[in-house]
């Protein structure tokens, strides 16, 4: 709350260094971190947006890998997402804090290459259109490397990759068109994860809607006060709600070697399950 009071007149770095400190010394301290951190970037105040941000920004260059791990989960990359999407609170959030989330991310992406999440995360934006081009780097960007190489996620199958060099060094036309070919499926593999990821993102939102809206109508259900409108609209959304846990059965056996995502399915399944059940019981 210090490090990010919208009434700083500037930023309050011995707030900023004693959030730094503290996660450190916790056990728990990054999960606890990030879920704070999440909530105050989405502040619909700019300034402690923009102090939140500074924030997470300090703790990734100076609380090592324990905190970048929890960045690079889906579940923290998920609530930035949130904040420039226009499908969430985009169309509301104000352009300098967007800018600086997508800056944020673009300069993970290059200084931990090995958290992937964080880089499959950008490029979902970029395919959303989100992201128009890559922002330019101030010269003290957080974990700023050396140029990179170009690095491509849809290389790291190391035996596609090692099969793929050895064609490019020939010269028969032969194993070129092999290259070329190889290099397309190796593409549309990528695409085809993307669009999983995205369509599992979606699907988890719509669900958590549902859920949201029809405990809110059922917890202020009162028989023979409620309105027929109302009760039609609950219907609807039970049956909704209804419909939707074959999809997510079908989401979580898609998704066996992402123990995150898996996670945030048997959430939202979870969540489901106890508003449908609570509408059973109460209307």
């Amino acid at each position: 709350d210090k490090a990010t009071n919208p009434l700083n007149k500037d930023l309050d770095w011995d707030g900023i260094n004693a959030f730094c400190e503290q996660l450190n010394k916790e056990l728990e301290g990054p999960p606890l971190a990030t879920r704070l951190l999440a909530h105050k970037i989405q502040s619909p105040q700019e300034w402690e947006a923009i102090q939140a941000l500074t924030v997470l920004e300090s703790c990734m260059k100076s609380c090592g890998k324990r905190f970048h791990d929890e960045v690079g989960k889906f579940r923290f990359l998920n609530e930035l997402i949130k904040v420039v999407s226009p499908k969430y609170l985009g169309s509301r959030t104000p352009e300098k804090v967007k800018s600086k989330i997508l800056e944020l991310m673009y300069s993970w992406t290059l200084g931990l290459p090995h958290e992937v999440k964080i880089s499959e995360a950008y490029q979902m934006l970029k395919k959303q259109g989100i992201v128009k081009c890559d922002p330019k780097l101030p010269d003290d960007a957080p974990l700023r490397p050396p140029p990179p190489r170009p690095k491509n996620i849809i290389f790291d199958d190391e035996e596609k990759s090692k099969i793929l060099a050895r064609l490019l060094k020939s010269s028969h036309p032969e194993d070129l068109r092999a290259a070329n070919k190889l290099i397309k499926e190796m593409v549309q593999e990528d695409q085809k994860r993307m669009e999983k990821i995205s369509k599992r993102m979606n699907a988890i939102e719509e669900v958590n809607n549902n859920v949201r809206l029809l405990t809110e109508m059922v917890t202020n259900y009162s028989k023979g006060e409620t309105t027929e409108s109302n009760e039609d609209l609950m219907k609807e959304l039970y049956q909704r709600c209804e419909r939707m846990r074959p999809m997510l059965f079908r989401l979580a056996s898609d998704t066996e070697d992402n123990d995150e995502a898996l996670a945030e399915i048997l959430q939202a399944n979870d969540n489901l399950t106890q508003v449908i059940n609570l509408y059973k019981k109460l209307v």
